[in-house]
């Protein structure tokens, strides 16, 4: 039987979980690693964005550093995600 792979947006959810169980706030190399997984097939779709926009409400509410702001931003306007 062959397995099927996980949708992304249910990876990036669970890879989420060690952001915030590590140290409870997001560091840049971490949302990298979240854009990676949302952008391996070169596009974000609905279910990616409502996630990341999950994500980063939760990290801005924990606080981030400025560099972690930026980015978050910066794909925000990008990928069309909701503030």
């Amino acid at each position: 039987m062959r397995m099927t792979e996980p949708h992304s947006h249910l990876e990036i959810a669970l890879a989420s979980i060690r952001v915030f169980t590590d140290d409870g706030r997001m560091d840049l190399g971490e949302l990298e690693r979240l854009l990676e997984l949302a952008l391996r097939d070169r596009a974000v779709d609905e279910d990616e964005k409502r996630v990341l926009a999950n994500i980063f409400a939760r990290a801005e509410k924990d606080g981030v550093e400025a560099e972690v702001a930026a980015r978050i931003a910066e794909v925000r306007r990008r990928h069309a995600l909701p503030a």
